[in-house]
């Protein structure tokens, strides 16, 4: 149920976002949190980069941005995987304003996005 809503938000969201022009970013800084300790880090990654956290393995493959408007909302594509799990824990697009929307499902960390950087 949760599913289907997400994803008919994702289908009315998607016209807006297509009609809204990105600009790339060359990196986004990501915050990250230990949910068991309550710890928080903050990773600024370059695009291609991947960087730990925990026992997650995070790359970040892309961010994008309105264009124009550097601090606006920040649209990043991520894949994370854990140290000795087979897979990913989690690949997709995370949107700053909406970390809900498409989030990594994991029991003891989460990763969001927070902005796109420029060099």
């Amino acid at each position: 149920m949760i599913r289907h809503a997400i994803c008919a938000l994702a289908l009315m969201i998607s016209p807006a976002m297509a009609q809204q022009k990105a600009s790339a970013g060359s990196g986004a800084v990501l915050r990250g949190l230990n949910k068991i300790n309550g710890e928080t880090f903050d990773l600024e990654m370059a695009v291609g980069q991947t960087m730990s956290f925990g026992s997650l393995q995070v790359t970040l493959m892309e961010c994008r941005y309105p264009a124009g408007n550097r601090t606006g909302n920040a649209y990043a594509s991520l894949e994370v995987s854990e140290v000795g799990r087979e897979g990913t824990v989690f690949s997709g697009w995370m949107i700053a304003s909406a970390p809900a929307l498409n989030a990594m499902d994991h029991a003891r960390y989460d990763v969001w996005v927070m902005r796109c950087t420029t060099s």
